[in-house]
């Protein structure tokens, strides 16, 4: 694996084997804040005023969007270090949308996270799925607002890589998004259910395998994050002849148990021309 001088040995240890790592103040708090505010009260929201919330859970295109290298420079650093460096990204990753969650599900006891709980999936609803797939090379989830337990945090299941990465691996002929087996891959071992908590400026990054989920908003509390879609220049590569390996393929290598993979592409990449999902 890349020896990339930035991140720590037990921050790539959690990263290959549980699939992500969380970065304790990685932007101001302050500056993140008062965006959200102002973002929302262009959209006759008033993120203090429950009045004005006439939906549980929206997304909020950005009036101005915010390069990830200059809104949260360590982020930027330590998601580059994770996908092998910053000549394998493509260039220009911003902040542009907010999802934006102040009650969904409240009207429901809140529910802690399971294989059985809705909405589970990996990233991804705009392309055909292979193991070695350039269309996304990382999710960033920075937190824009303070995001409190029962509050709307995004529920991940840690160490779920391995499941996703196995099935892929069977399928190289490809998957489409909704064809994954959410609830068989979470009730694989060794799986750990978590909400992604923390305060505003905090920045989870994630395995582009790594299960995901929305959750229930019970406190109803404004809740504010953003998805960040990294995209690769080149597909990952599993079985490179000088070892050295992104953390995200190292990750997907521990997955399969294997110190290298020869991954042979049996399908045609596709991708939607807009971004939006793919139609076949």
């Amino acid at each position: 694996m890349l020896d990339n001088g930035v991140l720590t040995a037990e921050q790539l240890e959690q990263f290959v084997t549980r699939g992500f790592i969380l970065l304790k103040g990685a932007f101001s708090r302050e500056k993140s804040l008062a965006w959200v505010a102002d973002e929302c009260r262009h959209k006759g929201i008033d993120v203090d005023d429950t009045s004005t919330w006439n939906e549980p859970y929206v997304r909020v295109p950005t009036q101005h969007t915010e390069l990830l290298s200059e809104f949260a420079p360590l982020a930027f650093q330590l998601s580059n270090a994770l996908m092998g460096g910053e000549d394998r990204v493509f260039p220009g990753v911003r902040i542009s949308l907010f999802a934006m969650n102040f009650f969904q599900g409240a009207d429901k006891p809140f529910a802690a996270p399971t294989s059985a709980s809705p909405g589970w999936h990996k990233d991804g609803w705009h392309f055909r799925h292979f193991l070695d797939s350039p269309d996304q090379g990382l999710l960033g989830i920075p937190l824009l607002t303070d995001v409190l337990p029962s509050g709307g945090a995004t529920f991940i299941a840690a160490g779920s890589v391995g499941p996703v990465a196995r099935f892929l691996a069977d399928h190289p002929e490809g998957v489409l998004p909704n064809d994954f087996p959410w609830k068989s891959m979470l009730e694989e071992p060794g799986i750990e259910f978590l909400e992604a908590t923390g305060e505003a400026g905090d920045f989870y990054l994630l395995h582009p395998y790594l299960l995901h989920a929305v959750s229930q908003n019970v406190l109803r509390r404004a809740r504010a994050i953003s998805n960040i879609l990294y995209v690769l220049r080149e597909p990952m590569q599993f079985d490179r002849a000088d070892g050295d390996y992104s953390p995200v393929e190292a990750a997907v290598l521990h997955g399969l148990a294997v110190d290298r993979y020869d991954f042979q592409l049996k399908g045609e990449r596709l991708k939607s021309a807009d971004g939006g999902p793919l139609r076949v």
